[in-house]
């Protein structure tokens, strides 16, 4: 059986890590484990009368730094493995940020598109009564993830209120803002994209306005990642989602396009079109000659096969692991600049942990607060890694991981009266 290779990625990115920073060998055992790992089977009475068992998933990384904090997908893709990997890479998302959050994620291997609303209340609601002993506010907070919503959080919040618990709201946060939501968690991830690409163009001197980009996924990061560029100035000149892209070499009409995905009973790209767009596929979009690229649907679309015809000269990861060890290598040997996932898409679980800490003291805070707290944050992440790797000499992805792992092991080290390296 072959190992998951995004499993693979985060952990050989983990071990060159440990190795460099020269980390105690038993605290990188400790560290390379998850403290928990969790299986549950799901039953749900189908539409047509059948009962059909799911397989369920949590992995509780680490908890050093504070509650593990994660999201929730609904994939037919979703093993244990990957639970795995990502569960590491929240924790050292939280790391990197330098919030008071470990590592966890979670899942449940099914196809959401083939399911009715029913169907997946029932799936959500089995989901949350399995996982009710490891969920809560001090323990576990999860958030939605790919497949999963607002709606989805809500299901889980209302499961826990049931049960009488006083801090039901803080147990998951991406709820709705009737729920006691935070404003702004919606289009975190995208803006803390945006974020990162303009704070790193502005490292290398080179100014947004009419600069190229392409964007590969146009979902809640994608699509909100190429709203705040067009914003800011940057000539978007392709889109794409699981139904296709769209290229214009002037740039495209980003908020049309929105609009439309937004539209009726559309909710993807399929059908649309204007004077000068063309019709190009997923793959293409990644080997487009623009400057900036940002990879932000699925894990793995830039690897071995493609890396060398990658022609961006900054990448900015809005998926999770979509850049695998062997293409990282390549980029980076191509002077290709990569600003890793646990950075570039951290806006997310940035504004998250702000409405876990609004739930707890029962609070609201405005829009312009929230973006204001989510800038100040990425920008001392994105500064942080810039120095660490330039002192070190090492890409951006090793920095993070470098500086979010030492983080991590300092935590753990203290409390075993330990020197961490």
């Amino acid at each position: 059986m072959h190992a998951n290779p995004l499993l693979e990625s985060v952990n050989k990115t983990y071990e060159e890590a440990v190795t460099k920073l020269g980390l105690r060998e038993d605290l990188k055992k400790m560290l390379s484990h998850a403290e928990r790992e969790i299986l549950v089977s799901v039953p749900v009475v189908m539409d047509d009368g059948t009962v059909k068992t799911f397989a369920g998933y949590r992995v509780q990384h680490s908890s050093a730094r504070g509650p593990y904090k994660g999201g929730i997908r609904y994939d037919t893709n979703v093993d244990l493995d990957e639970v795995r990997a990502l569960a590491a890479l929240m924790t050292w998302k939280c790391a990197l940020l330098d919030i008071p959050l470990g590592g966890g994620k979670g899942g449940i291997a099914c196809d959401r598109r083939t399911m009715s609303m029913r169907e997946l209340e029932a799936l959500t609601r089995g989901y949350a009564r399995a996982m009710e002993p490891v969920f809560g506010p001090q323990i576990d907070v999860p958030a939605p993830d790919m497949n999963t919503d607002e709606q989805v959080m809500s299901w889980i919040v209302d499961s826990r209120a049931h049960t009488g618990f006083m801090w039901a709201r803080a147990t998951v946060t991406g709820k709705p803002i009737s729920m006691g939501g935070s404003l702004g968690r919606r289009e975190a991830t995208g803006k803390g994209c945006a974020i990162s690409t303009l704070e790193l163009l502005k490292k290398i001197n080179v100014d947004p306005k009419g600069t190229t980009v392409a964007v590969q996924g146009c979902g809640k990061v994608g699509g909100w990642a190429a709203t705040f560029l067009h914003e800011a100035g940057m000539k978007v000149v392709a889109v794409s989602d699981v139904s296709g892209g769209v290229y214009h070499a002037d740039g495209l009409d980003i908020p049309e396009i929105m609009k439309y995905i937004a539209g009726p009973g559309k909710g993807l790209l399929k059908g649309y079109s204007a004077p000068g767009v063309k019709e190009i596929s997923n793959e293409d979009v990644l080997t487009l000659d623009v400057f900036v690229l940002v990879p932000a649907a699925i894990e793995g679309v830039i690897n071995e096969k493609n890396a060398r015809d990658i022609k961006a000269k900054l990448i900015i990861e809005g998926a999770n692991g979509p850049t695998t060890y062997e293409a990282d290598k390549i980029l980076e040997d191509m002077g290709v600049i990569v600003a890793p996932d646990i950075l570039a898409n951290a806006g997310g679980v940035c504004v998250s942990y702000f409405e876990w800490v609004q739930n707890l003291q029962g609070l609201q805070w405005p829009l312009q607060e929230v973006m204001d707290k989510l800038e100040t944050i990425m920008k001392k992440a994105i500064d942080d890694t810039w120095a660490f790797a330039h002192s070190n000499n090492c890409s951006m992805r090793l920095a993070a991981f470098m500086l979010s792992v030492k983080r991590v092991a300092d935590t753990v080290a203290s409390r075993l009266c330990l020197p961490s390296i």
